[in-house]
């Protein structure tokens, strides 16, 4: 993600200092589960309200969805942070934006409570033996009952929690699920350290066996149960044998991408065909002893239509909607964003146009990136010239809103929504790049001889680093313009990697405060990435390669991953990999680097280079492997961070070059593991 700098956040720190300095609220006793459907769910023991997580009991009927489903959390039943948050200070978020969707998140981290399990003691499938968790006896199924098919997990216990009594078991679907489809979940043969199976909790074992009577409160969850005992009976999971089951739906493709394309296909469509409306401000030349890369800087403003609900959409606001609670973005009158953008035109462009190309920056930083060394060497080496815009919603002027979204769950959908508004900003900069009236017709980017600098015919290419390539997989799958991209040192759902990025480090203090339970934060992340799904990569990794979204093509990616990087964990890619179906380059690692039984299992191999398509590449400068656990690796043990080390490399950026201008990845390595010495 890269963190961002020190500074910014220091300040926004100040401005929330009331949720840092006030005295923590003593946790809430847990709900008492709730008799009717909506409410607490009864399976779940009463440890927590919500769990076991993600459960349709917190769905209804909705003919009106695609899934025939709509969340129906009840005001409540979220977990209540201490009251001294920036946000409202009730602890009490409003569900409106999560009732809104038509089920839980492709990316969802399964969450159960059993307090005294050994996972190891159970043969549960660890990260690094995923293949595990298919095995015939696994005492966890993931089981899509749309396919019939088990779904590949990895298991763990939260490694930040210290009172067993509130910590969370963690199954992490090991590729995304599928959008709209149904899922079962059965847990059966859980031990504890002396290798003693768990006893059945009395809520489970009433509701799984002789029906109930009428009035027993328990009934309504046992007819809720059947289907899914008998879908898992189907798939061989014997119903005397489970401990615990219960069911969710995936959102459907519209739920997840519906919002941003309405803005997409509605501000597009008012162009009618002309480029996006734009103005150049500064233009900076520069000698070759001044910068013997870059000839030329332009920096300018493009004119977007803003589907916030406020004037300019500052930080903080959310999408306007149409009335109704299900209702889509709509611009209101007249209301406009201005996306400000900077350019690097490099020196061989001056001789011969250069290649068009958008760069994404890293976590809550600026456009200003664009002007990085690497940026720059890539421009110059391979002639590019790199625009970049702010991602709004996540760039360097978000800090506090982000801060008081830690702080106070209800305020979190500000995020999500108004990075949407900055996917749109992103996709007009890309428009503007190539439309022959856009900005190549600007002065700024000719030669004083009027002579074009950028090839605007040739194809619009993506190139973005941490933060960068993690929202850059979104900004592909809904651009109608981008053919393929590079996604630098990515990973996806934030909900899996925060809690493994030493990046979140400085932030965590206000979720600490806030919600300083380890069972509630686990909760706090699972939902928060329902609302986040659509602005990350989470919500539209099943649709960039492969079932292209409406309106676009499928893409191609090359995914640049670090191995040992502490603030994007390789995890988080190698799931996101699995998703696209981005082949691995092998030979990945050299002979015992890994500590996987089977490393990037379930990932295919490219086979003999160049191959033409989709690919991981994994760059080792020596860093020691990062925690096995949802801890970040921070300490002297996990070594110096290679985060930035793949593109300071000139063998990647040679490789990423070739790929975007070709979509064949090339062999940069010698045939042997690819290495990248540290950065400078």
């Amino acid at each position: 993600m890269r963190a961002p700098a020190t500074t910014a956040v220091a300040a926004a720190l100040v401005t929330a200092a009331t949720l840092l300095t006030a005295p923590a609220a003593a946790r809430p006793a847990p709900d008492a589960p709730a008799r009717s459907r909506g409410g607490c769910d009864p399976l779940g023991g009463g440890t927590a309200c919500l769990l076991p997580f993600p459960n349709d009991w917190y769905t209804r009927p909705d003919p009106r969805a695609p899934t025939g489903r709509r969340l129906a959390f009840e005001r409540g039943t979220f977990p209540r942070g201490t009251g001294t948050g920036t946000g409202s200070g009730s602890g009490d978020a409003d569900p409106a934006a999560w009732n809104r969707l038509d089920g839980f998140s492709p990316g969802s981290t399964l969450l159960a409570q059993v307090p005294d399990v050994d996972l190891k003691a159970s043969g549960a499938a660890p990260v690094t033996d995923i293949g595990a968790s298919l095995d015939r006896d696994a005492p966890l199924v993931l089981l899509d009952t749309d396919t019939g098919k088990r779904v590949p997990y990895w298991a763990e216990l939260d490694a930040n929690a210290r009172d067993k009594d509130r910590r969370a078991l963690l199954v992490h679907p090991a590729r995304n699920l599928r959008d709209g489809h149904h899922y079962a979940v059965a847990v059966r043969g859980l031990k504890d350290a002396g290798g003693r199976t768990l006893p059945v909790r009395p809520e489970f074992a009433r509701a799984a066996g002789p029906a109930l009577p009428p009035g027993d409160p328990l009934r309504g969850r046992q007819r809720a149960l059947r289907p899914v005992l008998r879908d898992l009976a189907r798939a061989g999971v014997e119903r005397r044998d489970l401990q615990l089951a219960w069911d969710f739906t995936v959102a459907s493709t519209r739920s997840l991408t519906g919002d941003l394309l309405t803005l997409r296909d509605d501000a597009f469509r008012g162009l009618r065909g002309r480029a996006p409306s734009h103005r150049v401000t500064e233009v900076k030349d520069f000698t070759e002893a001044e910068d013997p890369r870059i000839a030329r800087e332009v920096h300018g403003e493009i004119t977007v239509p803003s589907f916030l609900d406020a004037p300019g959409g500052p930080p903080g606001s959310l999408l306007n909607r149409s009335p109704g609670p299900y209702g889509r973005p709509r611009q209101l009158p007249g209301n406009t964003q201005t996306a400000k953008f900077q350019c690097e035109i490099p020196r061989s462009a001056l001789t011969r146009p250069s290649r068009p190309a958008l760069y994404g920056h890293g976590l809550l930083g600026r456009r200003k990136e664009v002007a990085a060394a690497n940026v720059k060497a890539m421009a110059a080496e391979h002639n590019y010239t790199f625009c970049a815009t702010d991602w709004t919603g996540m760039a360097e002027e978000d800090i506090p809103t982000v801060l008081t979204a830690l702080g106070d769950l209800g305020r979190f959908p500000a995020i999500p929504e108004r990075s949407q508004q900055g996917m749109l900003n992103g996709l007009f900069t890309g428009r503007a790049l190539i439309h022959r009236d856009g900005l190549t017709a600007d002065p700024a980017f000719r030669t004083a001889d009027g002579r074009p600098l950028v090839d605007r015919r040739a194809e619009l290419a993506y190139d973005g680093n941490s933060q960068g390539g993690i929202l850059g997989a979104t900004l592909l799958a809904a651009s109608p313009d981008i053919a393929r991209g590079v996604l630098g040192v990515p990973g996806m759902n934030y909900g899996l990697l925060l809690d493994r990025s030493a990046a979140f480090t400085q932030f965590r203090p206000v979720l600490d405060q806030a919600y300083p339970d380890k069972l509630d934060q686990q909760l706090y992340l699972a939902l928060a990435q329902l609302v986040w799904d659509h602005g990350e990569a989470n919500g539209y990794a099943n649709h960039v390669t492969r079932d292209p979204l409406p309106g676009t093509r499928a893409h191609q990616v090359l995914m640049h991953v670090a191995y040992g990087d502490h603030q994007v964990p390789p995890v988080a890619a190698e799931v996101e990999a699995r998703t696209l179906g981005a082949r691995l380059v092998t030979p990945a690692l050299a002979p015992g680097r890994s500590p996987d039984r089977v490393p990037y299992w379930g990932i295919r191999t490219a086979g003999r280079l160049p191959y033409r398509g989709s690919a991981l590449v994994v760059w080792d400068s020596g860093t020691p492997t990062p925690p096995l656990t949802n801890t970040p690796p921070t300490g002297p043990a996990y070594g110096r961070d290679p985060h930035s080390d793949p593109r300071n490399a000139p063998a990647a950026r040679r490789q990423k070059a070739a790929f975007l201008s070709t979509g064949r990845v090339l062999d940069v390595c010698e045939a042997a593991p690819c290495t990248a010495p540290p950065a400078p």
